[in-house]
């Protein structure tokens, strides 16, 4: 008895321990989720630093504190290409700021269009006498853009900078999938929907090889005029076209042979180049540390520097990432929170509404629903733009529909009008192993979809059929957006995918320009005079605790791995594993119809995973409840 009375004293003071323990970090997180937003006072005379550690994206996903401790990894950082444009452009006119500083040492990269506004801010910059200096261990393409637009551009003597160019290989699944016994039953529409060929062959179709071959050839030229008029000097058929011999001429020292091809400017430490920046901006009267510099962060410019608010409010709402049903996002399109974001919005007398989109689209069901709510923004006579960035394919382009004008940019990847399905049967799996089936039916679709025994010739017409009649829906869409017939458009559809200056000539995009372009348009159809209105991003209220998490997580002391070329090629290497779960995945959920263009170049925002919500519509419910 004496024994179980110590047993329970002992509890009750794991008990009492615990709770105080959980007490006094509630209490922590509660003074530091009230203090998290930075402090403007704290902005200093000197440099403005960049610390573009991981991705610029359109739109930062929120951190799944529980996933990143299962995880054991901090999560990738995230930049809004927004702030970080809206950051250069008011230091520009800033009198405390006598530099820019990118730190591109951990940077992962960013999409094509963000590429551009970024670099065209720096322009900015660099236009009011300030200059800006970037830091780099292992430059590849998205680095060399971007430090293409600095002053002076350093790399670690230990460093290196290669090109690489767009394209590359996808992973076919057809043989694997053969000798497993697993039959990937595809539905679609289009010569060009390329999204189905990894679960049906062993390389790509002759349509699908044309398709990227003048897709990729137009991103690589642009990629060469943009990189090539900000920095005249840098050799780039040399260290493209003949990189093993540009870099035996250097006897291997990859360093010196980006210096010598105009890559970079300097060989250097981060110490030196920090003594470098302190002559132009100033030392750090409060670090003595060798290498220090008077500066400012990003996060503490921004809170001294907020967004403007004045005037009457043009509605910005954003479609970032793949397209799904439910709740999911920020930084994954979930259908039904964007299309509430917008119903919300209809009370807030906007003079008119701007659709940013940056997705290669998904979903059909959730497409149509955000695509409805847009609509019910037009129907209050306001005008609606679509400003496209990286990509707004398939259901990027299904959105986009309402506008009554789209802009895009010459490296926009669009198009992809085109719906497909992919269902996995396994009869020839279950023969193999001695499994068969039996049963009686009363009517055709009786046991149907049979995931065994496999679908019979009415299931199979009904599946293709409601893939066809999405896809003339689709076609009906555009050719009423675009003011074309189904025809025409058909012949510009068909799953193929386009660059937007193609686009701009086909039809599919009315003109180049950026949000701010689709801003002053939706304005000046609205008859607002410049400095009357102000952009109202939808949705975008500062979440106190994702701060929190964010400088806890993804602090300075928890930096992505950065490194040198050998440590970005073994990162590279480390993602397969990912996007042959994120193959397999597509194939085994069967989602529905989806309007996705998996031909379509890979985005930063690829990298997270999205979170579904609800089925997609009639054609997975029909799917999953029958098979049950």
């Amino acid at each position: 008895m004496e024994f179980a009375k110590n047993v329970w004293k002992l509890l009750v003071a794991i008990k009492d321990g615990l709770s105080l323990v959980f007490l006094l970090l509630f209490f922590a997180l509660l003074f530091a989720i009230l203090t998290a937003r930075p402090n403007p006072a704290a902005v200093k005379e000197g440099a403005l630093v960049l610390n573009l550690d991981g991705f610029i994206v359109e739109e930062k996903s929120p951190i799944d504190p529980f996933a990143t401790l299962f995880s054991g990894q901090a999560p990738t950082g995230e930049h809004d290409v927004q702030e970080v444009v809206h950051a250069l452009e008011t230091a520009a006119d800033d009198d405390r700021i006598k530099a820019v500083v990118l730190d591109l040492r951990t940077f992962l990269g960013a999409g094509a269009v963000h590429l551009r506004e970024v670099g065209e801010a720096l322009d900015t910059v660099k236009a009011a006498d300030k200059p800006v200096l970037t830091y780099g261990t292992a430059y590849t393409d998205d680095g060399i853009r971007l430090a293409a637009h600095a002053s002076e551009v350093w790399l670690d003597p230990l460093g290196g900078a290669l090109i690489a160019g767009p394209g590359g290989n996808r992973l076919y699944y057809g043989e694997l999938l053969d000798k497993l016994g697993v039959n990937a039953r595809v539905y679609k529409v289009g010569t060009y929907k390329s999204a189905v060929e990894p679960y049906l062959g062993n390389s790509m179709s002759g349509p699908a090889r044309e398709n990227a071959q003048a897709l990729y050839g137009e991103l690589w030229s642009e990629w060469q005029a943009r990189v090539k008029k900000a920095r005249p000097k840098i050799d780039i058929d040399r260290v493209s076209q003949t990189p093993a011999q540009w870099i035996a001429s250097a006897d291997g020292d990859i360093a010196a042979a980006a210096k010598s091809a105009g890559i970079v400017d300097q060989l250097g430490s981060w110490t030196a180049f920090g003594e470098r920046v302190a002559k132009i901006a100033g030392e750090d009267k409060g670090n003595k540390a060798p290498g220090a510099f008077a500066q400012t962060d990003l996060a503490t410019w921004l809170a001294d520097n907020p967004f403007d608010h004045d005037g009457d409010a043009i509605g910005v709402v954003t479609i970032a990432g793949e397209i799904v049903d439910g709740e999911a996002g920020p930084g994954t399109a979930g259908g039904d929170r964007i299309a509430k974001l917008l119903d919300d919005a209809l009370d807030d007398n906007l003079k008119g509404l701007v659709v940013r989109v940056d997705s290669p689209g998904g979903s059909v069901l959730a497409s149509e629903a955000i695509r409805e709510a847009i609509l019910r923004h037009k129907a209050m006579d306001i005008p609606v733009a679509v400003s496209m960035a990286n990509v707004a394919a398939s259901g990027g382009y299904w959105v986009s529909t309402p506008a009554d004008r789209i802009f895009a940019e010459p490296e926009t990847i669009t198009g992809s009008i085109g719906i497909f399905a992919v269902l996995p049967t396994f009869e020839r799996l279950a023969d193999d192993w001695g499994v068969s089936a039996d049963g009686v039916a009363t009517t055709p679709l009786s046991g149907q979809p049979d995931f065994v025994a496999g679908f019979n010739p009415e299931t199979e017409q009904i599946l293709q059929a409601s893939i066809e009649n999405g896809y003339d829906r689709f076609l009906r869409l555009v050719a009423q957006s675009r003011k074309k017939t189904t025809a025409q458009i058909d012949e510009i559809g068909q799953g193929r995918v386009w660059d937007g200056g193609t686009a701009r000539q086909n039809g599919l995009v009315d003109q180049f320009g950026d949000l701010d372009d689709a801003l002053a348009w939706v304005a000046g159809q609205a008859e607002l005079e410049e400095g009357d209105w102000h952009a109202s991003f939808l949705g975008s209220g500062e979440d106190e605790f994702q701060t929190l998490l964010s400088q806890i997580l993804i602090g300075d002391d928890a930096r992505n791995a950065g490194g040198d070329l050998f440590a970005v090629t073994a990162r590279r290497q480390a993602e397969t594993p990912a996007r042959i779960a994120r193959d397999m995945q597509r194939l085994i959920e069967a989602p529905g119809m989806r309007a996705y263009c998996l031909g379509c170049p890979e985005q930063p925002a690829a990298v997270r995973q999205p979170r579904t919500g609800s089925s997609d519509g009639w054609f997975a419910a029909m799917v999953r409840a029958l098979a049950d």
